[in-house]
């Protein structure tokens, strides 16, 4: 049977996210969530616009699931001092408390997926992955060309 990346990769999507939810169900985030919290952590400051681009979520799913994490006290939004238009994203104390918990996870989950692997063998699959991104991305840009004409 020929395996299509598409479907593979849907696969291994879900069975991340299965993985995620099985690990923080008593933090009551979702993988979303979750993965927003790792990023903030190891990126304090990050922007929004840099977490829509790090998780390819669309803008108003992440501006929902932050604000979600703001009203539990755990992310705190602020004006950039340098940019009025953009806004920068940093755990709260009880969000800092939190990514200490949910760090292990990540690594865990992080690790867990390309175990088994080699290190030329996870840099092949990253690259083929990005390609694959790359080219939907020109796909959905032409696509978008062609509704405007």
């Amino acid at each position: 049977m020929r395996r299509l990346p598409g479907l593979l990769i849907a696969t291994a999507r879900q069975g991340i996210k299965r993985a995620v939810l099985r690990r923080v169900t008593g933090h009551e985030l979702t993988p979303q969530q979750f993965w927003m919290m790792v990023a903030i952590h190891e990126r304090p400051g990050i922007s929004q616009v840099d977490i829509v681009n790090r998780t390819r979520a669309d803008a108003p799913s992440v501006s929902r699931a932050l604000s979600a994490l703001v009203e539990r006290g755990l992310v705190r939004i602020e004006p950039d001092p340098g940019d009025r238009r953009r806004s920068l994203v940093r755990l709260a104390p009880a969000g800092q408390r939190l990514a200490r918990e949910l760090l292990p996870i990540a690594r865990e989950l992080r690790e867990g997926m390309v175990a088994g692997m080699s290190a030329s063998a996870v840099a092949s699959l990253c690259a083929s992955l990005q390609k694959i991104i790359d080219n939907l991305d020109a796909l959905e840009a032409r696509g978008q060309e062609r509704k405007r004409a």
